[in-house]
């Protein structure tokens, strides 16, 4: 018998090296989703400390009361063109100013 690997024996060896490839992927996707999952977790406990932080009285309410209290408030014209406002242009934050004498708010950029 020959030093040198058969052609069927360089086809297993590399039918062995993709099943392992394969299982390495399948953990680097593991892994990616839960960075990502850990990351949306981290982002929610925060934006909901934010929003606690800010309105405390809905710390008292159930999670249908909140939920509903938020379409209300969120999901009008105003909230949509301010929130537009944000993500229009990431690079250039907007800061609202308010005026004391009318209480409207003005965007000023920093």
């Amino acid at each position: 018998m020959s030093k040198s690997k058969t052609t069927t024996e360089k086809r297993m060896s590399v039918e062995e090296q993709i099943k392992q490839l394969e299982v390495q992927r399948k953990q680097l996707v593991k892994q990616e989703k839960e960075e990502e999952h850990k990351a949306m977790t981290d982002r929610l406990c925060k934006r909901g400390e934010f929003l606690e932080s800010l309105l405390p009285d809905v710390i008292k309410l159930t999670d249908e009361q909140l939920k509903a209290f938020l379409e209300s408030t969120l999901l009008t014209e105003f909230a949509r063109k301010k929130l537009d406002g944000l993500t229009v242009d990431e690079t250039t934050p907007t800061i609202p100013n308010e005026d004391k004498t009318t209480g409207t708010t003005a965007e000023t950029t920093s």
